[in-house]
């Protein structure tokens, strides 16, 4: 039987988590994206729950700011990106206290969110989506009664955001990859 012809072409496109290409003193990428990712949700939830009202609410205050702050620490990054973008989020869950009228500061941890995991420029007007569904949010929801379906609402949005965001940073990187001369590969590999 006659061998089929080889022929060499462009390697497939393949697209990587600028941060999974770090290397990491202690864990795991996944492991540490995760855990600091559910670390951040659980600690800016309890300090959405928390309060000075009572000894328990304050407690859940500070564990809740303790847990958000550990989140951001253990993100794989560099390590400046992460105090940049645990200061102002931590600051921001704090400011969420006073209710939806205050939405708008979710700015903050979703720019820091960009910035530890190594998204370009380009991909920064997303924030402009955060904040203009914190706009609509915050006046379909006034009172802090309604503030958890809020933040349930700004969390999708958020996500949302996020994923354009990725898919921003995809593209770019396959421009990048076609301006040297090499055509990216869509029938290989998970481009998203």
């Amino acid at each position: 039987m006659p061998e089929p012809a080889h022929t060499e072409g462009p390697a497939p496109f393949r697209w990587r988590e600028p941060t999974s290409l770090l290397r990491l003193r202690w864990g795991r990428h996944r492991t540490r994206l995760l855990g600091g990712l559910l670390l951040i949700v659980a600690g800016g939830t309890a300090i959405a729950g928390g309060g000075a009202t009572t000894p328990f609410a304050a407690a859940l205050l500070y564990l809740g700011s303790i847990a958000h702050i550990v989140g951001w620490s253990v993100l794989p990054s560099a390590g400046w990106r992460r105090v940049w973008a645990l200061i102002p989020s931590t600051f921001a869950m704090w400011f969420m206290l006073t209710g939806p009228g205050w939405l708008a500061i979710l700015v903050l941890p979703y720019a820091g969110w960009l910035l530890v995991r190594h998204r370009p420029i380009a991909s920064y007007p997303t924030i402009l989506f955060v904040l203009a569904g914190a706009v609509i949010v915050a006046r379909l929801f006034p009172s802090y009664a309604s503030m958890l379906p809020a933040l349930g609402i700004m969390a999708g949005v958020m996500m949302l955001s996020a994923l354009a965001a990725r898919a921003v940073h995809v593209a770019q990187a396959r421009a990048r990859r076609v301006r040297r001369g090499r055509k990216p590969s869509l029938s290989q590999g998970r481009p998203l």
